[in-house]
């Protein structure tokens, strides 16, 4: 048969190959019927994207006091490294997008990234009702010596650190602040998971999991391997458009399709043994009643103010 790689279209850069003789995207279950599978009474934990990023300025103490009072039973921060090597709550790779500075968060001290504006940007209309508001970018450490009962996924996405001595500050970091017990380590990119310390909480890598699903979804093939790190933990889309290439032998076709989670996909996932999965773009009624149905462990949302009707929508 032809080979078929799926990519991603954003700027993921690594392919997954599925082989199979034709493209078969599971049919979707009718809610009523994954409702009557789910296990009775799970409802999955909120967690605040970046401490909430539709509420709140993200990933400052503000948007996470937000989350908290609206609800929200988990914060996902997102990490990179600051110049004098703290690890500091910041997502894109140039301050000039959220923030009243410009370049990256590596070329500023903690001290001086305490004083840039975070709230800069944040906007409701024409409105920037956190601008001036002296909102810096915090450090991890304070930030969980400020919610010591608090659990964190910590995503890392800093561009231009070395992975190793990233590790290295993130378990000093983690084991000053006596957290190993209340995180879970997360990125898009391998390299800062494999690079861990053995002893930090983390992720399967995106990689893994989404090769994982592109299989059982696409072609019904569930090849999760047992091993010795029970239990796993995954982190993906709720529903994710992929681009699917058919090679032949003169030439290829390319194709959209979206990987979706469904019993059959949450079924491979935990059939060799116990397993955590947290979907992430859950936004809206709907899409938390698929998540409920399917009994996943997590959503991720962007306003844990709005979150909060859709559990009493259950």
């Amino acid at each position: 048969p032809p080979s078929r790689a799926a990519h991603h279209n954003d700027n993921e850069k690594v392919p997954y190959m599925i082989r199979f003789s034709h493209l078969l995207l599971a049919s979707a279950l009718s809610l009523s019927a994954l409702a009557a599978s789910a296990v009775a009474g799970h409802a999955p934990a909120i967690v605040a994207h970046r401490g909430g990023t539709a509420d709140a300025p993200e990933n400052t103490r503000i948007a996470i006091e937000t989350a908290l009072k609206n609800g929200a039973d988990a914060i996902w921060i997102t990490l990179q490294e600051s110049k004098d090597g703290v690890i500091v709550l910041y997502r894109p790779s140039d301050l000039k997008t959220l923030t009243n500075r410009q370049g990256p968060v590596s070329t500023y001290t903690a001290a001086q990234l305490a004083e840039t504006d975070a709230g800069w940007a944040f906007a409701k209309g024409d409105a920037h009702p956190f601008r001036g508001q002296s909102i810096g970018i915090p450090r991890l450490d304070e930030v969980l010596k400020a919610f010591p009962r608090v659990t964190f996924y910590l995503d890392i996405k800093s561009p231009d650190a070395d992975p190793a001595q990233f590790g290295r500050a993130l378990l000093a970091t983690l084991e000053s602040t006596d957290s190993l017990n209340r995180i879970r380590v997360y990125s898009t990119d391998a390299k800062y998971l494999q690079a861990l310390p053995p002893t930090i909480p983390r992720f399967e890598s995106r990689d893994e999991t989404r090769t994982l699903l592109a299989n059982v979804t696409m072609a019904h093939q569930c090849d999760v391997k047992p091993d010795n790190r029970q239990p796993r933990w995954y982190g993906l889309e709720l529903k994710r458009e992929v681009e699917v290439v058919e090679k032949y032998t003169l030439g290829e076709g390319r194709s959209k399709a979206f990987l979706t989670w469904d019993k059959e996909s949450m079924d491979c996932f935990r059939s060799q043994g116990p397993a955590h999965i947290i979907l992430f773009g859950v936004n809206s009624p709907q899409d938390y009643q698929q998540a409920l149905a399917l009994g996943a462990d997590g959503v991720m949302v962007n306003s844990p103010a709005e979150a909060k009707s859709f559990r009493k929508a259950k």
